[in-house]
């Protein structure tokens, strides 16, 4: 066999070889831009706004004791993380007729879904609901509860669900604490029993790193979108969310059995 044709055939399958490569890599850093690009996670601590002070005054223990003060400030932040969200909707030019002419105004045309997950969502959702005031509203309870005697290991029981279809909709999810990811995946797999959306946002107070990433994990990536009012350090052995605020049901409704 001719020696230049074994060479160039040599060469041809290292050539092979290095553009498999090549491929691979492209698509594993196309993967990491495509988790970058859709699944976006918004801290609103990391930008200067009255969101700030609400969220302060909510984790102070002196301002704790009042339970009326701590829900308005919870339904503040969800007005205002609700106006944020609008920015990310499609919207559609219309003329609206005034007593004067015809104005012409860009009108969103999401579908808007506002699902909470009992209790402690409960003022949060008022929030939302303020704001995108035509919004469908589902509810699913959902609820902590230890699997050992240390109370170290953490199971979600679910109970309730009224939804409406969610086909085609913008569903926001919203929970006042991202701690697991847990609850917020289970209410999620009951929403989809009502139908598929076409984008979720998931809203919360604040959130835990492993509660980011459970969601991450879990929910599709190329819909979903995170809001956070802001991301803390971590969780203790008891799953709480440290430095956190506490329990935000016990803190808006009273201690339960």
């Amino acid at each position: 066999m001719d020696q230049n044709y074994i060479c160039n055939l040599h060469f041809a399958k290292i050539g092979k070889y290095i553009y498999l490569c090549m491929l691979v890599h492209y698509y594993a850093f196309c993967k990491h831009l495509h988790l970058i690009i859709y699944m976006k996670v918004i801290n609103f601590n990391q930008t200067n706004s009255i969101i700030n002070q609400y969220m302060a005054e909510i984790r102070d223990v002196d301002y704790q004791q009042h339970r009326l003060l701590f829900r308005n400030n919870i339904q503040r932040i969800g007005e205002m993380m609700a106006y944020e969200i609008s920015k990310s909707f499609d919207y559609q030019s219309q003329n609206v007729q005034t007593p004067l002419g015809v104005a012409h105004v860009n009108m969103p045309t999401d579908k808007v879904v506002i699902a909470t997950i009992f209790r402690a969502g409960l003022p949060f959702h008022n929030g939302f609901l303020h704001v995108f005031d035509n919004a469908g509203n589902a509810f699913v309870s959902a609820y902590r509860e230890y699997t050992d005697n240390a109370h170290t290991q953490v199971g979600i029981h679910i109970e309730y669900l009224a939804t409406p279809d969610l086909n085609g909709k913008t569903l926001i999810i919203v929970d006042p604490m991202l701690a697991t990811g847990g609850s917020m995946e289970l209410g999620y797999k009951a929403f989809l029993t009502k139908g598929t959306p076409v984008k979720v946002h998931v809203a919360c107070v604040i959130a835990s790193p492993e509660g980011i990433e459970h969601v991450k994990k879990t929910f599709p990536e190329e819909k979903t979108t995170i809001w956070c009012g802001a991301i803390d350090e971590g969780m203790n052995e008891h799953k709480y969310i440290v430095p956190g605020f506490g329990d935000a049901g016990d803190l808006c409704y009273g201690n339960k059995l």
